[in-house]
């Protein structure tokens, strides 16, 4: 189920009410790659990707199933910086505590019990997790079954 339908009416109505004006981006610029990079554009873009000879300014994981799957191949790309303990959980379960199945109620600077979720949710370094050797990958998945049914491993 998608949101597209949502913002593009939202878009609309906002360039008819209050003149917003709205560019599209090339679907080729190597700034901000896709879901269609990585399920059907060349797999030379994508070795580049997860070797670093280009560096997205954003990865959008368009055309893709689910959540679920949109977790998986960007930890599998090297792209995922969330701890395992913050995903699928609302804010207030991430902050409530050791004994409640959080990370602890921390303060901000203020000593307000409101903070952002970056110290208890963020990893300096990207959660690299293979799930499927037929994707895109910053390392071999070759030992891990193929999502698509008889396509070749990414490496």
């Amino acid at each position: 189920h998608s949101h597209q339908q949502a913002l593009v009416q939202i878009m609309a109505e906002h360039a008819s009410l209050f003149g917003l004006r709205v560019k599209v981006l090339s679907r080729d610029m190597e700034e901000f790659p896709g879901g269609w990079h990585y399920h059907r554009k060349n797999k030379e873009f994508m070795k580049k990707v997860v070797t670093g000879e280009i560096n997205p300014y954003l990865f959008h994981m368009s055309w893709t199933k689910n959540k679920d799957n949109k977790v998986k191949f960007f930890q599998q790309m090297g792209l995922w910086y969330v701890k395992d303990v913050c995903i699928a959980q609302t804010k207030s379960t991430i902050l409530e505590g050791i004994d409640g199945g959080g990370v602890g109620v921390a303060l901000d600077e203020n000593g307000n019990e409101n903070p952002p979720l970056v110290q208890p949710c963020c990893l300096a370094e990207p959660n690299i997790v293979c799930h499927y050797r037929d994707k895109p990958s910053k390392i071999p998945c070759s030992d891990k079954d193929p999502i698509d049914k008889g396509k070749p491993s990414f490496w």
